[in-house]
C-alpha cells in the first residue's frame, strides 16, 4: 500500500478507552472542532457538545464529545430568510446524520495528529432524553454518537478489518459464495482470537430464550458477538423512535 503520513496514521488508528489526566490545551482542542468544521457536508447540520467532567465522561476520559444532528440551527436561519422547513423529518434527519458523521470522523484524524487517543461510543441515541436534559437541548436536535478523547495512557493492538475484496465491489454487488463469508469470518475471528480481546475483557454476550451455550473465550470472538448482539438485542423500534420523537422529530 502507499504510504504517507496521513494514511500511516488512519491504518494504526485504535479505540483507546484508558487516559492519562492530562488535559489538551484550548487551542488543540478548538483546532480538532475546526477540522470537524472542515469535513464535507451536505447543510452543515452538526454540531458538538463538550464535557471535561472526567467523573462523569465514559473512561474518565478528559474530553467526550456528543455529535449531533442539529436541524435547530438551520431552522433558526431558514426563519431569518423568511422560510419554514416544509421538507420532511425523517429526509432532514438522514441528511444530518451523514453531516455529523464526517464531522466526528476528522475530529478522531485530527485528533490522531496531536498524538490523542479516542473512542466512539455508539449509545448516545438511546440516551437521548438524558443528553437533552443534560445540555439543555432544544426540539430537533438529536445525539447520534459520542466521543472520548484524550492523551492514551494504553497501547493495543490495531483490531481486524474484513478483507478487501469483502468490503469492495466494483460494477455490481456479488452472490458470495460459502468460502468467501468463511475466509472473512477467519479473518476477523483469527485475529481478535490472537489478541485474545474478549478473555482481556471479560465479555461474553448471554444467550436468551434458553439457548444452550456452546462457546468459551478460546472460540468466542467477534463473528459470534455481533451475531448475538443483532440476533437478540433491539426487536422493537418503537423504542428508537419514541426517543427520537422526544428531541422534537415526527417520525
Amino acid at each position: 500500500m502507499p504510504g504517507n503520513p496521513v494514511i500511516e496514521s488512519i491504518m494504526q488508528r485504535k479505540s483507546i478507552r484508558k487516559y492519562t489526566t492530562e488535559q489538551p490545551s484550548d487551542e488543540v482542542l478548538e483546532a480538532i472542532v475546526r477540522a470537524g468544521q472542515q469535513a464535507p457536508f451536505a447543510m452543515q447540520l452538526g454540531s458538538v457538545l463538550l464535557s471535561r467532567d472526567v467523573e462523569s465522561n465514559a473512561f474518565r476520559a478528559p474530553l467526550q464529545f456528543t455529535i449531533c444532528v442539529d436541524i435547530h440551527r438551520m431552522e433558526k436561519i431558514m426563519d431569518k430568510r423568511g422560510w419554514k422547513r416544509e421538507a420532511s423529518d425523517l429526509y432532514t434527519l438522514l441528511f444530518g446524520m451523514q453531516d455529523a458523521a464526517y464531522m466526528a470522523q476528522n475530529m478522531v484524524t485530527a485528533a490522531e495528529s496531536f498524538g490523542l487517543g479516542s473512542c466512539f461510543i455508539g449509545k448516545a441515541p438511546f440516551m437521548a432524553l438524558k443528553i437533552k436534559e443534560r445540555y439543555g437541548l432544544p426540539d430537533r436536535i438529536f445525539p447520534l454518537v459520542m466521543l472520548t478523547m484524550g492523551y492514551p495512557a494504553e497501547e493495543p493492538p490495531v483490531r481486524p478489518r474484513y478483507p478487501v475484496e469483502f468490503h469492495l465491489f466494483e460494477d455490481r454487488y456479488p452472490e458470495f459464495t460459502d468460502e468467501d463469508v468463511s475466509a472473512a469470518m477467519e479473518q476477523m475471528d483469527s485475529g481478535f482470537l490472537d489478541q485474545d480481546y474478549y478473555r482481556n475483557s471479560g465479555y461474553l454476550v448471554p444467550l436468551a430464550d434458553g439457548r444452550e451455550e456452546t462457546f468459551n473465550f478460546d472460540n468466542y470472538s467477534w463473528t459470534e458477538h455481533i451475531s448475538r448482539k443483532l440476533g437478540q438485542w433491539r426487536k422493537d423500534t418503537e423504542d428508537l423512535l419514541q426517543k427520537i420523537r422526544q428531541c422534537g422529530f415526527n417520525i
